[in-house]
């Protein structure tokens, strides 16, 4: 049976110019998501939390290794037709969009309907009444139907933390291209970077 997502050797390497070929980004990622589940994204501004979710989608080339959705190679399929493997929401659930320069006639067909991993970039947790609990919701009814969540969030409130907390059974920190993969919430806050990163959030919760 085909893993649910796998991120093998993944590299994107960003340079300086045409002729300076020097690096001036690199991001790196190997990391295997067996079945359905809501997986938490953090990290800095500028680590690479929004390029990783475009290599997963494949509106981004990567510069080395791939990524596998239900066994499907993402950058192998037609471009019309990625976003019904993974789709990516940027904050106000906007999908975004991108350019390849292969012919979709030279790739392969999705073979799917509707999106298997759901990427949700910064998403907006509006505190009005019932609105929160509405997005919960929708997370837990795409992993009821066997998808893979991925809430990507800044937090900048402890209930944005407190969110993630109750939601997510594991956990992705991204610093300076650097990708690591937590099991938990206790782990998360026990990672030295992403302590550091949360900083006053996780006393204000002890408190």
């Amino acid at each position: 049976m085909s893993l649910m997502l796998e991120v093998k050797g993944l590299e994107k390497i960003y340079r300086r110019g045409r002729l300076d070929r020097t690096p001036t980004f690199r991001l790196s990622a190997d990391f295997v998501i067996e079945k359905p589940a809501v997986v938490g994204m953090m990290g800095p501004n500028g680590s690479g939390k929004t390029t990783l979710f475009e290599l997963i989608t494949g509106s981004n080339t990567p510069s080395g290794g791939e990524v596998r959705v239900m066994g499907r190679n993402i950058h192998r399929i037609r471009t019309d037709q990625r976003d019904r493997l993974a789709i990516h929401y940027h904050q106000s659930y906007q999908v975004r969009h991108f350019r390849s320069w292969t012919p979709n006639m030279l790739l392969q067909s999705a073979n799917s309907d509707y999106p298997l991993v759901h990427l949700f970039d910064e998403p907006q947790f509006n505190t009005q009444d019932g609105y929160i609990g509405f997005m919960l919701d929708f997370f837990r009814r795409l992993r009821a139907e066997g998808r893979l969540v991925f809430l990507c969030v800044h937090p900048n409130e402890r209930f944005h933390l407190e969110i993630l907390q109750e939601i997510c059974e594991s956990f992705i920190f991204v610093q300076k291209g650097s990708v690591t993969c937590l099991p938990n919430y206790d782990a998360l806050v026990a990672h030295p970077a992403a302590g550091t990163y949360l900083g006053n959030l996780l006393t204000e919760r002890a408190a």
